[in-house]
């Protein structure tokens, strides 16, 4: 397990790169065991890839996302209501990889 350091997570792409890609490619793969792994690819290739997480202190991450992500999704039939939820459901499980990635949670 990674020792995780906030002031080293500012510049995340030179320190902790594999823990990112861990983290996210966790995630990613959680969810597209449980959802339409069509519209899971779509929100990965579409919105996620241009996401960006931050670290909050005590322990918790944020994932902010690009404009309209909603918007983005294309190629995909999926009504707006089950889209949002599961991007809230899917950014809300990256949240909680960088926790377990950085052991900053017990388990989950």
């Amino acid at each position: 397990m990674t020792e995780f350091d906030p002031e080293k997570f500012e510049d995340k792409y030179v320190h902790y790169f594999n823990e990112l890609q861990r983290a996210y490619k966790n995630a990613f793969n959680y969810m597209n065991e449980r959802h339409d792994s069509q519209v899971i690819h779509a929100i990965d290739q579409q919105v996620l890839n241009e996401s960006e997480p931050f670290y909050d202190g005590n322990g918790e991450f944020r994932i902010e996302l690009p404009d309209d992500p909603a918007d983005r999704v294309q190629g995909v039939v999926v009504a707006d209501d089950k889209l949002e939820e599961l991007l809230e459901a899917y950014v809300e499980r990256i949240e909680s990889e960088l926790r377990r990635v950085f052991g900053l949670q017990s388990s989950n």
